[in-house]
């Protein structure tokens, strides 16, 4: 049941990152999830939080950073500036 809610929690993130970094029309759903999960990894990993607690509104937060900044690390290498 936990790994439904990472999912579901991830896209959102995921969404929500898109929309901050104005990537929402180059993305589907999947997408969406996959950098909402990745962006969770970087956050546990850069901040040391531990996403394995259940979610919480600080690991919202944190799942969210973790994706804007994968999207902007993405939209440097694409295009050469974070936008």
């Amino acid at each position: 049941m936990a790994i439904i809610i990472w999912l579901i929690v991830g896209g959102i993130c995921g969404w929500l990152a898109s929309l901050i970094m104005r990537t929402d029309a180059q993305q589907g759903i999947i997408l969406n999830v996959i950098v909402g999960i990745i962006g969770a990894v970087i956050a546990g990993l850069l901040f040391g939080v531990n996403m394995n607690a259940g979610v919480t509104i600080e690991s919202f937060l944190y799942a969210l950073l973790g994706a804007v900044i994968l999207l902007a690390i993405v939209n440097l290498v694409r295009r050469g500036s974070v936008r």
